[in-house]
């Protein structure tokens, strides 16, 4: 399965994802942001590469919806309501990345 996380500058939340994530045998883990500041900026290719998208906040996917509307289509894109309040890797958000991402991936090998 390929898993792709996106918050606004891919700079400390999705990035914390994908280290979280991306050592896992039965998955694929990617990381972008929507702003155009981003580190790795969203494109329609990254979206088509994955079979699940998780959104730091709801206006993250409102903007995939608004850009992406045609590859986004037969995507599942969870919103995981994580406020941008913290640094790369930090113990907070790594619990709760944890909390959040793990129930989905359960089906997925985990």
């Amino acid at each position: 399965m390929n898993i792709l996380f996106v918050c606004s500058r891919n700079q400390w939340r999705s990035p914390t994802a994908e280290t979280l994530y991306k050592n896992h045998q039965n998955h694929q883990v990617r990381s972008a942001g929507t702003s155009s500041s981003a580190r790795i900026k969203v494109t329609a290719k990254l979206i088509q590469w994955a079979d699940l998208i998780f959104v730091m906040e709801k206006r993250h996917k409102q903007r995939l919806l608004e850009r992406f509307s045609v590859e986004i289509e037969d995507r599942q894109i969870i919103v995981l309501d994580i406020p941008d309040h913290y640094l790369f890797m930090d113990p907070e958000l790594i619990d709760i990345l944890q909390q959040s991402v793990s129930p989905y991936l359960k089906g997925a090998g985990e």
